[in-house]
């Protein structure tokens, strides 16, 4: 219970936190609002289909990437404005940051899904087909990009936060990729050992 209302508790004050004068407010909204999604789908599903604590950790910590994100736009945060000085990038790279989680996060939600229901029966089938979904996933996110920035014009620059590098698109998706592998390496073990626990 109390660790419920320690997560709630935490994206909430994120959430505010990062409502109190935005860069941009259509752009807050438009990169909290999944974050947003994420919170209604875990509610509905909370009692019918828990998931791991791992998976909630890891959805807290992409929702606040998000909510980062949108205070600042992605191509406006501080810290990565400092680290642009620092080692010489010529763009603030928070939005890798966040595509990398879009990899990272996901994969692993998909592996649960996937897992518990007995989708698959086959390790290594299921590891090609959630890291297809992940870049499906991606995919579709970059074609929901694309059709705000044609719908707002002008508007839609914090959003795609491209900063006027023409293959953004293409290396937002191969960071997805790699999330989604590094997510498979690095956690497969242990998420393995908590899904016995549900």
């Amino acid at each position: 219970m109390i660790g419920k209302i320690f997560w709630i508790g935490i994206f909430f004050a994120v959430l505010i936190w990062s409502a109190i004068y935005p860069k941009d407010y259509f752009t807050w909204f438009l990169e909290v609002f999944p974050a947003l999604i994420a919170f209604v789908v875990m509610a509905l599903t909370y009692k019918t289909f828990p998931l791991t604590k791992l998976l909630y950790i890891l959805i807290l910590l992409h929702a606040i990437v998000l909510m980062v994100g949108g205070h600042y736009t992605y191509a406006e945060v501080p810290l990565f404005d400092s680290m642009k000085e620092w080692f010489g990038f010529t763009r603030n790279n928070y939005d890798k940051v966040g595509h990398f989680a879009q990899g990272f996060v996901p994969v692993m939600v998909a592996r649960e899904i996937v897992i518990r229901k007995k989708v698959f029966t086959s390790k290594a089938w299921m590891n090609f087909f959630i890291v297809c979904f992940v870049l499906a996933f991606s995919a579709f996110y970059e074609l929901i990009e694309w059709a705000v920035a044609e719908m707002s014009g002008e508007g839609a620059d914090s959003f795609l936060a491209t900063q006027g590098y023409i293959w953004d698109t293409q290396s937002d998706m191969a960071w997805a990729l790699f999330g989604a592998i590094v997510g498979l390496v690095l956690l497969s073990s242990y998420h393995d050992r908590m899904l016995k626990n549900v």
